[in-house]
């Protein structure tokens, strides 16, 4: 119990600092200097009211100096970090490889809230992720599909290359039948960083549980809003979504599937 208190409070203060990213990175400010301030009156934080989730509540989530309300946003953000923290180390133990599921669960996160902002996805992010997690997935990944052996640099070159070949696919297949735009290139990279991570199964599967979360999402807004403002949704939080259930529970879901079909 004591490893999970610590790991939760870790993925809490990482937490904090992907509120940074979130808010910087698309407006192409500094991730490190200048120090936290308020967006409202550019006021410094000070640390006694930069506590994850506990100076949002101490403070009635406003400002301590012009009073201006602080986004939800932000101790959810923090939440969340922590809570997949916590089904990391539930799922694939203290070993090294769950340090990098931390750092893509975060990655998820940011690119998740800043979709949501200005639909876009960051290279920043996706770039580097390809990279490291094709080199992660060659040296210490295990197969979130075995767990008994690991991914390898031939599962992760593949999972990476159709990541990319297929969101490259339905990009351009929907850029012909809608006659604009249909997906972004952030989506696509960022299903290359995916694919490199949690290997082909997992792309198919993120793409699955995507595509079904997004339609949900997308009915329920056009009813809400309209058919015009309900289809400006971003398909990367959802794309982000699966990749998560893919990585914790991409294994159960395939047995599931196959004992349904074979029963």
């Amino acid at each position: 119990m004591f490893i999970y208190i610590i790991v939760f409070i870790f993925g809490l203060l990482t937490g904090s600092f992907l509120n940074v990213c979130i808010y910087r990175i698309p407006r192409n400010i500094s991730i490190i200097w200048p120090a936290s301030r308020c967006p409202s009156c550019n006021v410094p934080i000070k640390f006694y009211d930069n506590i994850p989730i506990l100076s949002y509540i101490f403070l009635g989530g406003k400002c301590r100096y012009c009073k201006n309300s602080i986004s939800f946003r932000y101790p959810l953000v923090e939440f969340l970090n922590g809570v997949l923290y916590i089904i990391v180390i539930n799922k694939f133990g203290i070993e090294w490889h769950s340090i990098f599921y931390f750092i893509f669960c975060s990655a998820l996160i940011v690119i998740t809230f800043i979709d949501f902002d200005f639909q876009i996805i960051p290279d920043r992010i996706t770039l580097p992720g390809i990279f490291i997690g094709l080199i992660a997935g060659s040296l210490l990944l295990p197969d979130p599909f075995t767990r008994i052996s690991y991914l390898g640099w031939k599962s992760s070159i593949i999972g990476s290359s159709i990541g990319f070949a297929l969101y490259s696919l339905i990009a351009f297949s929907g850029s012909k039948i809608f006659k604009k735009e249909a997906m972004g290139g952030g989506d696509i990279k960022m299903m290359a960083m995916v694919g490199a991570v949690i290997g082909w199964k997992g792309v198919i599967l993120t793409t699955f549980l995507g595509s079904l979360t997004g339609s949900v999402a997308g009915i329920v807004s056009m009813i809400i809003h309209g058919r015009e403002k309900g289809s400006l949704i971003p398909f990367g939080p959802f794309l982000a979504f699966g990749s998560i259930i893919s990585l914790f529970y991409g294994q159960e879901i395939v047995f599931w599937y196959l004992n349904e079909i074979l029963r």
